[in-house]
């Protein structure tokens, strides 16, 4: 691209006697309260002045568009050697021209004010800004240089979305003439392309004196610029790719923020196909980030604050996609002052937690929309390489973080879809599982959702119920057999795996047992859980058998599984007549977990001197499951009929019990508990 160049043309005939001066735009800064002619630049010059009574039209025509430009009392060559003039004379020292000149962009928003009557009018006007755009870019050859730095940066801050189109042209082109002009440009004009992403407000891109425009519409003119500089200079995809990443607003902003930033760079992959993987594996790590952090945020606050945050996500709750209404002013989001005699450390905490849960709504919610179309044929083959980045995002970001409470909805949602894009999910996770090459803390998270998909998963087949818990008995037997020769007792931390695996077996059966029946006495209504109580029934392959071998092993997991999911078990196995383990359990309260912690010579854990003093509760796994319960309350919209929901099952307790009071205390806790990562359905 070549920037332009002065055509400097002589006109013929002499002066014209009653010819008024062109008066320049640009004053030097010392000149106060007085108007002073400046461009006597060409005092050499045949050139003549003007007439008042007739004003001079010249037309130019650039890359992008031919456009008219009308210049009033100067030509364009005459704002062309304006411009060169302030360039040249502050190489020279002289920072007079110069300086105004960059007030012109710095105060490109201040309103036109029309000269007083008999005062002459030599303030810019509303349209007249896009003039020294075009003289400036054609003294690029002398921007480029290092001197001219403060005025490059002032004119890449001008607000020039809210312009007019031909505005926007002129712009763009001096923008890609700059960089070509100089390549170190490239970075500081796309980062101040990629910082409007972040602008929600039309007061953030309007100029004065010219249309409101709407959001959508500055968005599309934003894009078509990058769109433009990303075809002009390939080395652009690189730097806007990296720029992307490091421009991702920080966790504790705003919602609006977050979702105008979203919503940019999902635009960006429309147009720059190459970057689709790098934008959602962006979107995600930092989703994945919000989410553990708000979780660790949540279990920090007490019962009643926790339910103060629950009442005002359910009295403020948004409509999907209403997160950047423009009507919205955004005075909620707004800080509260310290310094305010109202102020309130608890109202704070409230406002900022509940901040953060509806910032995951709103990017969950907004993710979920964006993955849909991908799967409207789900066993298809554009829903499988979709399904294959889920999986892979998953894999890499969501697995490794153990206090992930939402994000993992998005793979539980879409493995559903088909039941190749199901087995393509549990396949992953048993393949982390149970690879020897895998750390110990993956194979434990993989277990973990793999059981939690199983148990959790609404359109989960019993076939594949039935062969995971089959697979996962199998495993530990292998366990069983490495770990018992050197186990003096139950020993969380020296054999976290097996626990772990016993604990997502029982998981699973508390769940879906009734897919572990194989066959069951005609007096028994499939539909009707309570009429599997007390029969003799027939359960698939040797489980029985296999797990009870588990059970009262020496490594007694019983006593390191989580309690909530080893007595909801135990219950349910003794009514089923599957085992009866109360016996086990109860001597099982004798039992002193820190008594069996080791101290190895050699590649174990050491043993901790204050263990002594910790609770027994310090030694016993987490009800930790990545599929509990999800309430988020936008967002779970996509979630229905994909959920297996707990249901308490009557007559499943010795004592006579008002089984409906307990069904409505377990769903108003898992109502009130939605975000939080204990297992809500067995409290």
């Amino acid at each position: 691209m070549r920037p332009f160049t002065p055509n400097v043309r002589a006109l013929s005939g002499p002066f014209p006697g009653s010819a008024t001066p062109v008066k320049s735009i640009l004053k030097p800064a010392s000149v106060l309260g007085r108007r002073k002619d400046l461009h006597d630049v060409r005092e050499s010059s045949p050139t003549a002045p003007e007439s008042p009574t007739k004003r001079r039209r010249k037309v130019f025509f650039d890359d992008i568009q031919n456009v008219t430009y009308e210049v009033g009392r100067r030509t364009m060559e005459d704002v062309k050697l304006e411009v060169r003039a302030a360039l040249e004379n502050h190489l020279r020292g002289n920072d007079g021209q110069y300086d105004m000149l960059k007030e012109l962009f710095a105060n490109d928003k201040q309103r036109y004010l029309p000269p007083v009557v008999g005062d002459e009018d030599d303030t810019l006007k509303p349209h007249e800004l896009q003039v020294y755009v075009m003289a400036l870019t054609s003294c690029v050859p002398i921007l480029k240089g290092k001197d001219c730095n403060g005025l490059v940066k002032t004119i890449l801050n001008c607000s020039w979305l809210g312009r007019d189109a031909t505005f926007l042209k002129i712009y763009t082109h001096f923008l890609a003439a700059l960089v070509s002009a100089q390549g170190s440009y490239l970075v500081p004009v796309l980062s101040m392309m990629v910082e409007k992403f972040r602008d929600t407000r039309s007061s953030d891109w309007s100029v004065p004196d010219f249309p409101e425009l709407s959001r959508d519409t500055m968005r599309n003119r934003l894009h078509s610029a990058i769109q433009y500089l990303l075809q002009m200079f390939p080395s652009a995809m690189a730097v806007l790719e990296t720029l992307l990443g490091s421009k991702f607003p920080f966790p504790d902003e705003s919602t609006r923020v977050h979702m105008a930033y979203i919503h940019n760079l999902l635009q960006v992959k429309t147009y720059a196909p190459d970057l689709q993987d790098e934008i959602l594996d962006l979107i995600l790590n930092r989703v994945v980030k919000i989410d553990s952090q708000m979780q660790v945020d949540l279990e920090d606050l007490d019962d009643d604050v926790a339910a103060a945050v629950m009442y005002a996500l359910r009295e403020n709750q948004r409509q999907p996609a209403a997160w950047e209404d423009d009507d919205s002013d955004g005075s909620d989001d707004e800080s509260l002052d310290s310094e305010d005699m109202d102020y309130d450390q608890g109202a704070v905490r409230i406002k900022t937690v509940k901040e953060s849960v509806e910032k995951m709504d709103a990017v969950l919610d907004t993710l979920f929309a964006v993955y849909s179309p991908h799967f409207v044929n789900p066993g298809s083959d554009k829903a499988f390489g979709m399904f294959t980045t889920i999986l892979r995002e998953f894999d890499h970001m969501v697995l490794p973080t153990y206090k992930s409470r939402h994000t993992q909805f998005l793979i539980f949602h879409f493995a559903q879809q088909h039941e190749r894009l199901t087995d393509a999910f549990c396949g992953q996770l048993i393949a982390t599982a149970f690879q020897s090459n895998t750390p110990n803390v993956l194979k434990q998270a993989a277990a973990a959702y793999l059981a939690s998909f199983v148990a959790r998963g609404a359109h989960v087949p019993p076939s594949l119920v039935r062969t995971i818990f089959m697979l996962l008995l199998h495993h530990l037997e292998q366990y069983r057999r490495k770990y018992e020769p050197l186990c003096r007792g139950p020993d969380l931390k020296r054999f976290h795996p097996y626990y772990s695996l016993v604990q997502a077996t029982l998981y699973i059966f508390c769940f879906r047992w009734q897919d572990l029946v194989v066959s069951a006495p005609e007096t028994v209504d499939a539909d009707d859980p309570v009429s599997y109580i007390g029969q003799d029934l027939e359960w698939i392959g040797t489980s029985k058998q296999d797990l009870w071998v588990q059970i009262l092993g020496k490594l007694n997991p019983l006593r390191v599984c989580a309690p909530v999911i080893v007595e909801e078990f135990t219950k349910l196995a003794h009514r089923l007549n599957f085992m009866y383990v109360y016996p086990l359990v109860e001597s099982n309260k004798r039992v002193r977990l820190t008594q069996f912690l080791s101290t190895y010579a050699t590649g174990g854990a050491l043993r901790d001197a204050g263990y002594e003093d910790q609770s027994e509760s310090y030694h016993q796994l987490d009800s930790y499951f990545p599929f509990d319960p999800y309430q988020l309350p936008v967002s779970k919209r996509w979630l229905i009929g994909d959920y297996v929901h707990w249901k308490s099952m009557p007559g499943l307790n010795d004592e006579d019990e008002d089984d409906s009071d307990e069904d409505e205390h377990k769903e108003g806790l898992e109502e009130a508990t939605a975000t939080d990562s204990d297992n809500d359905d067995f409290e």
